[in-house]
């Protein structure tokens, strides 16, 4: 149960990644008040907790419905972990976000509610998570493992909230250098994750 709380976490932190989504966070809430601030990034992640929480348990019906095989589905979704990894370690992902960020910043309304976009979805609750989540979900077996998954998303999930409350302190702490040598390194650890992602459905189609 630990193994599977460690794996959970490790994985849904680096493909969430609060720290990238806390620079992002600080410059879409600027001339925000701290109290605002807070309330966005407590409602963003709530947001995003509720998109997660839906395909988590409902994600193996759906999958079933489409007549998905879950090897089929994890090899799919280490190719997109893959290249998410690709795109975190030449940088590429946060000038996306940033691109994001930057066009709802412009609006012509700007105090335009950015918690459900972009924050919550696509930047938390996005294509990698989701496809993370179900995959995870996909390897439990009992009612016990169901919730060490979904323990390990709300592990992650508050620290994201913490990181996105604290944006602005982290960004003037860490510095745009650190969170680029961050970025790139949880990159490669995500880059592993999806080849033995990919692996693992190999395996099960074959063994199938």
């Amino acid at each position: 149960m630990l193994e599977l709380f460690i794996s959970t976490f490790a994985t849904l932190f680096v493909v969430i990644d609060p720290p990238g989504c806390a620079p992002i966070f600080a410059g879409l809430t600027t001339g925000y008040t701290p109290q605002a601030a807070r309330s966005t990034a407590l409602r963003a992640t709530g947001i995003a907790a509720a998109i997660l929480l839906v395909f988590a348990l409902f994600g193996k019906g759906l999958l079933a419905a489409l007549g998905i095989e879950l090897n089929a589905f994890r090899i799919a979704g280490g190719i997109m972990l893959f290249l998410i990894a690709l795109t975190m370690v030449f940088e590429q992902r946060t000038e996306k976000r940033e691109e994001r960020a930057e066009k709802v910043k412009h609006t012509p309304e700007p105090h335009e509610d950015i918690s459900v976009f972009p924050m919550a979805m696509p930047m938390i609750a996005g294509p990698g998570s989701i496809a993370t989540l179900l995959m995870m979900m996909g390897h439990t077996t009992t009612t016990q493992e169901m919730l060490v998954v979904l323990a390990a998303l709300a592990a992650v999930l508050v620290l994201t909230a913490l990181a996105l409350m604290l944006a602005a302190p982290l960004i003037r702490l860490m510095g745009a250098r650190v969170e680029a040598v961050i970025s790139r390194v949880l990159g490669v650890l995500l880059g592993a994750l999806a080849v033995q992602y990919v692996i693992d459905g190999v395996r099960g189609v074959l063994a199938g």
